[in-house]
């Protein structure tokens, strides 16, 4: 299996890379940056592509909208250190076929890598069991009408929740000024709130802000 490896974790990537080695054939590129990592899946058209959600610059979640716009049947898996549901949701409505949590279970990690790697969809056993429960009448995310979220709208939550400015938001996101401060605007209104510390407060109750 040709795989490509986007992880700005050095330890992470070598890990991840002797645990597969140990139970399939892989050919391996390792990306630390998303600035290459487009360059990398262009050259390499790797099977599947394992790709951390967390980082730094614009982000996974950008760089997997760019790598779905590239190719529609790129097969990513997202490897992340979040295990909410709400990062699963938003990885998977973006166009991630699959989605594990690096404190999954080595076996579980290699389940997932060739599941996703031949074509089928794939979250973490945990993950799946709380999405489902996460989606029950009655549960706080839901009153809170996070499930009618975008996965941008997510994005700009966790954002808020960091203390980035509209103006570094853009930057991160690659829109204009007033683009972020219409959807934070936006967002609000969903939401029903008025401040932004009512933002920070909603993505740290549903863990958006980890």
């Amino acid at each position: 299996m040709k795989l490509l490896i986007i992880d700005d974790h050095p330890v992470v990537r070598a890990g991840l890379r002797r645990l597969l080695a140990s139970a399939m054939e892989i050919d391996v590129r390792e990306i630390a940056d998303s600035r290459d990592a487009l360059a990398a899946y262009r050259d390499q058209r790797p099977d599947l592509v394992v790709l951390d959600i967390n980082l730094a610059g614009s982000g996974g979640t950008e760089l997997l909208r760019r790598l779905i716009a590239e190719d529609p049947k790129a097969r990513v898996l997202i490897f992340s250190m979040h295990a909410e549901p709400m990062y699963a949701t938003q990885a998977l409505q973006v166009g991630a076929l699959g989605y594990i949590s690096k404190s999954a279970p080595p076996d579980e990690i290699i389940v997932a890598v060739e599941r996703v790697g031949r074509g089928d969809s794939y979250i973490e056993h945990q993950i799946a069991q709380e999405l489902a429960l996460w989606h029950m009448p009655g549960k706080r995310a839901r009153d809170e009408n996070l499930p009618t979220l975008t996965p941008r709208d997510v994005e700009l939550l966790r954002l808020i929740s960091m203390g980035r400015s509209l103006t570094e938001m853009a930057s991160s996101i690659g829109v204009s000024y007033k683009t972020i401060a219409n959807s934070v605007s936006l967002l609000k209104l969903k939401l029903g709130v008025q401040r932004t510390s009512e933002l920070v407060h909603i993505a740290i109750r549903t863990g958006i802000s980890h």
